[in-house]
């Protein structure tokens, strides 16, 4: 079986490594007789790979032990909400970093919830570049601070983060986590959707430090409480279990990887293979984000008009190339470069893209 160049923006690439071993384990996981998503999430085998997975994590990332570290369910797209509920209270404001359809989404749900304020905005800049951050002012009754890492739309990604002071940072990292190292205490939580970087989808990754989850609204319901789920280890109610197993596997490939630090490099070496393309194709191909703001996981680009980029699609397609297409909301061109993409994929759509330019030029 040949692989596709996969460059989905997410659900994503995930290493073959930890494909095959999944298909060794599928039917029968460890001489159960069964398959894991077959098991009980109260068994002493699913508990083990729930612990082992937090353990790589607090590994991989450098979790101090005043934080904890959960798997929900619902995506990012339900944090959107339970941040909110959780701790914009009667009295509080949350501070939003408007920089896309990402942070938009999430600052939609906290305007349902109570006082929402756009503390930073890109917006002026088509959000194309990052805002500067180290200028906010932030008012004392702030609840928290939320911004998104990377804007997988736009190919936009933030290369540090504010001090916020005794405001929580709360960030949305779904599309960049463990994809470079991290001071964990400089947030009061991170979540992250596993899809892109972390294993398939069903399972979010959060992290959170004690006194917020201390501060979980009790006056909500018990299933969106953070406390309820740091309580539980994760397991007060049926969890993702296939998903969490398949992030164990993935985590387990990024420390035979030698850790977060490689791949920092790795991703930098291998995006910048196109980068390098478009910037020197004479204007053939156009980066839409500002050089300072581009991402290290979703390479945005257009052409001269949407007819080439519309061949540019189809014969990449027909190249074996997948994913190219970009987001229906913005058109143009994306390759999502995520961890478990590899260099070669990387090298063989930079030369794609060379023999593009020469063959319709």
């Amino acid at each position: 079986m040949k692989r596709a160049f996969n460059f989905n923006a997410g659900p994503a690439a995930l290493p073959l490594s930890v494909l095959q071993k999944a298909q060794e384990q599928f039917v029968d996981f460890n001489g159960a007789g069964m398959s894991i998503m077959e098991m009980s999430h109260r068994s002493a085998a699913y508990e083990q790979v729930n612990n082992e997975t937090e353990a790589l994590v607090r590994k991989l990332l450098q979790v101090p032990d005043n934080y904890k570290v959960l798997f929900m369910q619902g995506g990012a797209s339900t944090q959107f909400a339970m941040l909110p509920m959780n701790y914009l209270t009667a009295g509080k404001q949350a501070a939003y970093v408007d920089t896309g359809a990402w942070a938009g989404k999430a600052i939609k749900e906290a305007e349902l919830i109570g006082n929402t304020v756009i503390a930073a905005s890109s917006a002026s800049d088509q959000y194309m570049k990052m805002p500067a951050l180290d200028q906010l002012s932030l008012d004392s009754n702030t609840a928290y601070l939320h911004l998104t890492s990377n804007e997988t739309i736009g190919g936009t990604q933030f290369k540090t983060f504010p001090n916020t002071g005794n405001v929580p940072l709360i960030v949305d990292m779904s599309s960049d986590i463990l994809s470079r190292p991290l001071q964990i205490e400089q947030y009061g939580m991170i979540y992250a959707g596993a899809q892109k970087n972390l294993g398939p989808s069903g399972v979010t990754l959060v992290i959170v430090r004690e006194d917020l989850v201390a501060a979980s609204n009790k006056e909500i319901p018990t299933m969106f409480r953070y406390s309820t789920h740091a309580k539980s280890n994760s397991l007060y109610n049926t969890p993702p279990s296939y998903s969490v197993y398949m992030m164990k596997l993935v985590l387990e490939w990024i420390d035979e990887m030698g850790g977060v630090d490689k791949l920092a490099a790795y991703n930098e070496h291998k995006t910048n293979l196109i980068y390098n393309v478009i910037d020197n194709s004479d204007g053939y191909y156009r980066g839409c984000a500002d050089i300072d703001s581009r991402s290290r996981m979703n390479i945005t680009f257009r052409m001269a008009n949407e007819e080439l980029e519309k061949q540019f699609v189809k014969e990449s397609e027909q190249a074996g190339f997948v994913g190219l297409k970009g987001h229906r909301d913005v058109g143009g061109l994306r390759a999502s470069t995520y961890n478990a993409v590899p260099t070669a994929s990387c090298e063989a759509l930079a030369q794609f893209m060379v023999d593009f330019q020469k063959r319709n030029n």
